[in-house]
């Protein structure tokens, strides 16, 4: 998925008018305007080293893989049911990879997607992140914004998280205005333009078939 960066805080914007709704009842209600001033994020005072980075391996492992994703983008959902699979049963799991997952905000489904999976802390969230990957198909298209958020819900209430905890996390408009402007701020760092992107210890590196991954590492690990 390609979007090019002056667009998006624009495209946010115009997003965030959908919160003009009159108020929805019980499960059916939408998140509080949480991308409200998301194309001023620049110009906000906000505080985002609150934000947790979500890691996987071990700490002092030899190679660093950060991971640039959208929950709607179609290109991450096939990258995390193949070879997102692989590299962290070879690599992640054996120490040799410390992977870092970053959230991109492409538009606002992605991060209601991504408060539902910060929602239950860093135990819970490389989980929550897989069931919404395989679930991609269905809640993205399950029709408007109220049908969306539900299934959105329903994801986080599989994963084991309260109604009660899943409506203060959606409602949580700080945290998602800190959330947009911590994507921001790593996406202007690295160049972020498209998804997935991957950083191999410092270098930006393009979406590619899980043997050009193996490679990649295998000569960062050989030195």
């Amino acid at each position: 998925m390609t979007r090019l960066m002056s667009g998006i805080f624009a495209s946010l914007a115009v997003a965030a008018g959908v919160y003009g709704y009159a108020s929805f009842q019980g499960s059916s209600a939408l998140p509080s305007n949480p991308l409200i001033g998301a194309a001023h994020a620049q110009e906000a005072e906000v505080d985002t080293s609150t934000i947790i980075e979500m890691v996987q391996g071990a700490e002092d492992a030899p190679v660093t893989l950060i991971e640039y994703a959208s929950y709607t983008c179609p290109h991450c959902a096939n990258f995390h049911q193949g070879a997102y699979k692989q590299l962290k049963e070879d690599y992640i799991d054996t120490g040799k990879v410390k992977f870092i997952y970053r959230e991109v905000y492409f538009d606002r489904y992605g991060l209601w997607a991504s408060m539902i999976a910060r929602c239950g802390g860093p135990e819970k969230f490389f989980g929550i992140s897989d069931l919404i990957y395989k679930g991609q198909s269905d809640w993205a298209r399950a029709g408007g914004a109220t049908e969306i958020v539900d299934a959105l819900r329903k994801i986080g209430l599989l994963a084991g998280l309260e109604e009660e905890q899943l409506e203060a996390c959606l409602q949580d408009g700080a945290k998602a205005q800190t959330l947009v402007n911590w994507y921001q701020e790593n996406a202007t760092e690295h160049g972020i333009e498209s998804t997935p992107s991957f950083i191999l210890n410092g270098k930006k590196i393009s979406n590619q078939s899980y043997a050009d991954f193996k490679a990649l590492i295998d000569a960062e690990l050989d030195g």
